[in-house]
């Protein structure tokens, strides 16, 4: 179970991370005029993603729930995969990625990196790692409650993104030029 916890502190550690980018960058696109939009679902999603954290461990101590091979390596490699795509997003987003929905009016949609395939591929990395996190330890219960309680946040956080970028965004840029970034589709 040590492992597991060292787990949960490494993804919770990557959550500050991304907060730290996201201030910096939050700054950035305010300087440049942007737009915040959908502030009053903010604290739900921060509360829900402090809660998987949360949930994952009290589950596996509590219930004493095992760590079975056959389900917890291969949802190791999930968790793996989906830091991997969250951090694509994040890199190929720039300074305009953010844990909020914040718009540069007239900034290009992106079209580049993940969003060449996805309009939301961070929320691809989270729904996989509000599923695939609790399962490294069998915290069945835990992924069950999140991914419903995420599912319904999802739907709100998507369509004020589409909303916001609709409003304010400028024309697709071309693959790899400079701003073409969206700045949303974020995590916490």
């Amino acid at each position: 179970m040590i492992w597991y916890a060292l787990l949960v502190a490494a993804v919770a550690a990557e959550r500050v991370a991304e907060l730290v980018v996201a201030r910096r960058n939050e700054r950035w696109s305010l300087s440049r005029g942007a737009v915040v939009a959908g502030q009053g679902h903010y604290p739900a999603m921060v509360a829900l993603h402090t809660a998987l954290l949360a949930g994952c461990l009290i589950e596996a101590g509590l219930a004493d729930r095992p760590f079975v091979p056959a389900l917890g390596w291969p949802m190791l490699a999930v968790v793996g995969a989906a830091q991997g795509l969250r951090w694509w997003c994040i890199r190929t987003l720039g300074p305009r990625w953010n844990t909020r929905v914040i718009v540069i009016p007239g900034m290009p949609l992106v079209s580049g990196g993940p969003y060449r395939w996805l309009g939301h591929p961070n929320y691809v990395a989270v729904v996989a790692e509000g599923l695939a996190l609790p399962l490294v330890h069998t915290a069945w219960v835990t992924a069950v409650a999140f991914t419903a309680l995420n599912a319904a946040l999802l739907a709100v956080r998507v369509r004020c993104e589409n909303a916001a970028l609709t409003g304010a965004a400028g024309p697709p840029a071309p693959a790899g030029a400079p701003g073409s970034a969206a700045g949303l589709d974020a995590t916490t």
